[in-house]
């Protein structure tokens, strides 16, 4: 027998993309001829330096198909095989978040009938050693079911029920994403180093390795996993008892927060950590697009992301070789920690998110402003997130509604008048609506920056902010806090996405 094999993510069950060439890899022996053949299409392959890769032709939907690979007398067939929508899931703890810890999860999954979704995680490995390979080996994609979602990416789950639903195809879903990680961990060291401001990821991974050798740096992560063990059931102790508690003294009950675990080669935090271990196994999958959703772990240093984001979606894009792959995106709900001043950080990030929307071809930006909940960074209800998403890729890659449809009102102008400053945006030529709240989140300011609450008046699909205290208005920014009620909404249920007018800073 050879050695012949496909990459982990190819396995019964899984979901090729549709209308596209569709790559297939894997390992034999140098000069081996690999052919894969399914639904009466083949693609050959010559194995050199133990790898090889073959391209199967655009096909349309349909299935359940059998898929082979052979070579030399051997074969490996892959079972019930669809040919549908395949979008990768990135992003961190948000993304993360699984099927039964979301709002009414576990009676959704009891409900799981006739849905034509399925799902591949990546596995979470962030050190690549002799035990990688066997687990990775243990991966495999799988159709849903009450017995296989449990640990589903809920926003990928309600992403994929919905577009599927909308298309009448089956959609494959592929999990990558950690929990607490940073857009850095998921960019290529060598790209990291191309800019000044993003290379300041790697210069911490460096210097926090300055001086230890690998037997002391998994000396100090044992100890860190040691107090770990010990510190999260005192947490999850004192939260059961006080969930309203303060941060504060949660840690008088259980004693300092040494998280994140120290930097090194086995932390997924690392710059290009994850990036190596997780995404590139599985590149190149063909894909219909990118769902992300992340930011969090980036708000220490918020003036950078949309640089960091920019550098994340040309990387990605890069090694996907397709420069127009369509990357819809999550821009960050209301968030503070309890106790916690309000520091604006997440504003900067929304920001940079709109950003980068704004500037970067063939993106979408899902807003969900009103998802957040105060004092959890974890807001549960991902329903209306994955269904937000899948409205941008109805209307950036299918074409199935107009942006009316897919988007809220987004800031476009303004006009300046001695009592007040009119708006003007896109998406919202259905108009507002205002609910309930005394304060509707807008301020306003004169020259010198310092903004006052200002009343808002709905002028069709404009809005008119005004404030006594201002004679001379020039500035306007709209929840421009890390939390706070949402207030303002397009008919379509989609909330105003939050702006300022005064973007000197900015590069």
């Amino acid at each position: 027998m050879g050695i012949l094999a496909c990459a982990p993510v190819f396995s019964d069950h899984m979901v090729l993309q549709r209308g596209k060439n569709i790559n297939v890899w894997g390992i034999a022996y140098d000069g081996w001829e690999v052919t894969v053949s399914i639904n009466g299409v083949s693609a050959k392959a010559v194995t050199k330096n133990h790898k090889w890769e073959a391209v199967l032709p655009p096909m349309k939907e349909g299935g359940p198909y059998e898929m082979t690979v052979s070579s030399n007398g051997e074969t490996v067939t892959f079972s019930d095989v669809m040919l549908g929508e395949v979008w990768l899931a990135g992003g961190q703890s948000n993304m993360e978040l699984e099927l039964h810890s979301s709002l009414n999860g576990e009676e959704v999954i009891k409900n799981i009938h006739d849905v034509n979704v399925r799902f591949y995680y990546t596995k979470k490995n962030a050190y690549i050693d002799e035990f990688f390979y066997a687990d990775e080996r243990n991966s495999g994609w799988a159709a849903a079911s009450p017995e296989t979602t449990w640990a589903w990416s809920a926003v990928g789950y309600y992403f994929a029920k919905k577009l599927s639903e909308d298309l009448g195809v089956t959609v494959g879903v592929i999990g990558c994403n950690w929990g607490g990680t940073s857009a850095s961990a998921w960019i290529s060291r060598k790209m990291l180093e191309t800019d000044t401001d993003t290379k300041s990821y790697v210069d911490e991974y460096d210097k926090a390795m300055e001086g230890k050798t690998f037997e002391s740096y998994c000396a100090e992560l044992e100890d860190y996993n040691n107090w770990y063990n010990e510190w999260q059931p005192k947490i999850n102790e004192f939260y059961a008892e006080n969930p309203n508690g303060l941060w504060e003294d949660a840690l008088a009950f259980a004693g300092p927060c040494r998280y994140p675990e120290p930097l090194g080669p086995k932390s997924p935090f690392r710059a290009g950590g994850v990036y190596e271990t997780m995404l590139k196994r599985v590149m190149p999958y063909t894909l219909a697009g990118f769902i992300y959703y992340q930011g969090e772990s980036d708000d220490h240093k918020p003036n950078m992301y949309y640089k960091l984001f920019k550098m994340l979606i040309e990387q990605w894009r890069s090694d996907w070789k397709d420069d127009t792959l369509p990357f819809m995106f999550v821009q960050l709900p209301m968030h503070i920690n309890r106790g916690e001043e309000d520091r604006k950080n997440w504003c900067l990030i929304r920001e940079a998110q709109m950003r980068v929307h704004q500037t970067v071809k063939n993106t979408g930006i899902a807003v969900i402003l009103d998802c957040g909940e105060y004092g959890n960074i974890h807001p549960v209800d991902k329903q209306p997130v994955g269904e937000r998403l899948e409205l941008q890729a109805l209307y950036h890659v299918y074409h199935k509604i107009d942006s009316n449809k897919a988007y809220g009102a987004i800031y476009r102008s303004c006009e300046y008048y001695e009592d007040g400053i009119l708006l003007s945006f896109d998406h919202s030529e259905d108009g507002f609506e205002m609910r309930d709240a005394k304060d509707k989140g807008f301020e306003i300011a004169g020259a010198d920056k310092k903004y006052c609450p200002a009343a808002a008046q709905l002028k069709g699909d404009k809005i008119f902010v005004s404030s006594h205290e201002v004679s001379d208005p020039k500035y306007v920014r709209y929840n421009w806090v890390n939390y706070g009620e949402v207030t303002i909404f397009s008919k379509n249920g989609i909330p105003l996405a939050p702006f300022r007018t005064d973007r000197s800073d900015l590069d």
